[in-house]
């Protein structure tokens, strides 16, 4: 009685203390969805928030939150405004949406006649013989869906080297000037998980896929320090005004040292969880892990990333059959199952969490087989680090073989799913791919197959944890669209759907997006709810997403973004 006497007295004595320091910030008058619990399917809200050093410290009524403030407190009154955890963006290109936005930026091109007059007005503003490189253009959206090619390029680039990646990173095109620079022949072998396409007399057509465009991308310039910085506060912009306040990033190295000088410039607006390339050496790995503290909430390296195969769009996604209108392609697999293998394995034991990129049916069963081979290889390592939560540390076990990933997972082999289940596999998925791709998905992959493409209630339905992304910049960073896409399986004009059987709730999408996203991450105790302890994340929009109807959902507009307790976003203000 006396131990539980003094353990009051000590909870009573915390208390009392925590109540005299008061808050950075309180946000009252809202109407703030806390969390979701999937379980019971009701979502949690309150009204007001307390705020300090970052941390989330009441969450509550008004009278609960009084306690908290002083004269020198921040409040802000939210009218009524809807209020939610941020968005965390499971799946990014931080780097590449910043030099597309810097270079010849064909997103959204509706036709090859619009992209050559892009390009010409790029070549004509650019130093003689200087490259052209940029991207982001889908001849899918055209009315030929024709490839483009080295003489439609040739055409409109004068003496400049151009090298034009599509809008999903597997496939480019490349100029005449640029193949010569490469010094790519008609005697030019592929290389090993990558095709030059070739004319009916042999020579390239200008189109590089997968690894293929690495042939011609090593003799590019790389962009100086001072326009790749530029490039990424364009990037790091565009995600707090659409409300995303996490990314999980995959991009350069050289990227990466912009994040950290940006951290140490008080100016990176987003925590920044950064992957690291599959292929790397163990040793090779670890240097780079070590190179910036683990222990960083804002910015460290997590998983490793690996490409198992290509893209729909671009036919190279790696299919059990045939592709329904390629009869002769069933896409391109970038890695030999026995040595996947045994990378993975070898990378699990030295305790590290791995993310595969796989799209189609037969590069999903490779990962999965690869995850279950480092399973059964041996005991794993777990990777123990703490993360600084305010002035604490918390201890993070990262376990291989557990949380391993499988980004996109968009075509299943319906055996596969209850394979994710058992290795406690994660569908990192982004549902603003289908409202680009069910344009055509059907026509490549037919009707059974498709059953299974964007299965997003079948994985929930296994019991596979859902994590969503945007995968920007080859859809935009705005994850509202995502959520439009979970709920409706339709296309933004609603006049076409997708297997309406895969949809899924706005609470299932709003969790996947939030703390499905931070368990992919090991951070489902600090990140993805507006709780106390927890980091103080969050955005604050026009309307409710979780009442308004559908279409609405793809109106709104973030009027504030708030990371570690600061408002890095608000609408019509420039907070920079």
């Amino acid at each position: 009685m006396k131990r539980f006497a003094i353990f009051l007295a000590t909870l009573a004595s915390v208390a009392g203390a925590q109540t005299t320091k008061p808050a950075d910030a309180i946000y009252l008058h809202g109407n703030i969805l806390t969390g979701v619990d999937l379980e019971s399917g009701r979502p949690q809200r309150v009204s007001a928030l307390a705020i300090r050093n970052g941390i989330i410290v009441a969450a509550g009524g008004e009278t609960d939150i009084q306690p908290w403030k002083s004269p020198a407190t921040q409040v802000v009154d939210l009218h009524g405004a809807f209020v939610m955890p941020g968005f965390n963006d499971a799946h990014a290109h931080l780097g590449d949406a910043g030099r597309i936005k810097l270079s010849v930026d064909l997103t959204g091109v509706r036709s090859l006649a619009e992209m050559q007059q892009r390009i010409q007005m790029a070549a004509k503003s650019s130093s003689s013989g200087a490259w052209l490189t940029g991207g982001g253009w889908d001849h899918t959206l055209w009315p030929t869906k024709k490839l483009p090619s080295k003489s439609d390029l040739d055409s409109v680039t004068g003496d400049h080297p151009a090298f034009l990646v599509r809008v999903d990173g597997h496939i480019a095109v490349a100029n005449s000037a640029a193949l010569a620079a490469a010094g790519i022949t008609r005697n030019t072998s592929d290389p090993p998980g990558g095709k030059i396409d070739r004319d009916a007399s042999g020579d390239a057509t200008g189109i590089l896929r997968e690894t293929a465009q690495s042939l011609v991308e090593k003799y590019i310039p790389p962009p100086d320090l001072a326009l790749r910085r530029r490039g990424i506060e364009l990037a790091l912009a565009d995600a707090v005004e659409h409300g995303v306040t996490s990314v999980q990033d995959f991009s350069d190295r050289e990227d990466f040292l912009i994040y950290e000088q940006l951290e140490r410039e008080g100016k990176l607006p987003v925590r920044i969880s950064e992957w690291m390339p599959f292929n790397l050496s163990v040793e090779e790995l670890k240097q780079y892990q070590s190179s910036h503290p683990q222990d960083d909430p804002m910015l460290h390296t997590t998983m490793l990333k690996g490409f198992m195969d290509g893209s729909l769009g671009s036919r190279t996604a790696a299919l059990k059959a045939p592709y329904s209108d390629d009869p002769g392609n069933s896409g391109i697999p970038r890695y030999d199952q026995q040595k996947l293998n045994q990378m993975t394995a070898e990378r699990a034991q030295a305790g590290f969490q791995m993310g595969f990129h796989a799209i189609g049916d037969r590069a999903v069963s490779m990962a999965l087989d690869a995850f279950a081979a480092a399973q059964n290889a041996g005991p794993l390592r777990a990777n123990m680090t703490s993360l600084r939560v305010g002035t604490h540390k918390v201890l993070r076990a990262t376990l291989a073989g557990q949380r391993n990933r499988i980004e996109h997972s968009q075509v299943v082999d319906p055996a596969d799913f209850a394979r994710y289940r058992q290795l406690g596999v994660i569908a990192s998925m982004q549902p603003n791919h289908l409202l680009t791709d069910m344009n055509w998905a059907e026509q490549r992959l037919g009707p059974e197959r498709s059953k299974y493409a964007y299965a997003w209630k079948s994985f929930l339905d296994a019991g596979v944890p859902l994590a969503f992304g945007t995968d920007y910049p080859v859809e935009p960073i705005t994850p509202f669209r995502g959520l439009y896409a979970s709920i409706t399986r339709m296309n933004e004009a609603g006049t076409m759907d997708f297997h309406p059987e895969q949809k899924i709730t706005i609470w299932q999408a709003i969790y996947a997006y939030t703390q499905g996203s931070a368990y992919a991450e090991f951070m489902e105790q600090k990140k993805g709810r507006l709780a106390p302890g927890f980091l103080a994340d969050f955005v604050v929009l026009d309307r409710d997403v979780t009442t308004v109807p559908p279409p609405e959902i793809l109106k709104t507009r973030v009027l504030r973004t708030v990371t570690n307790g600061k408002t890095v976003y608000l609408a019509g203000v420039h907070t920079r």
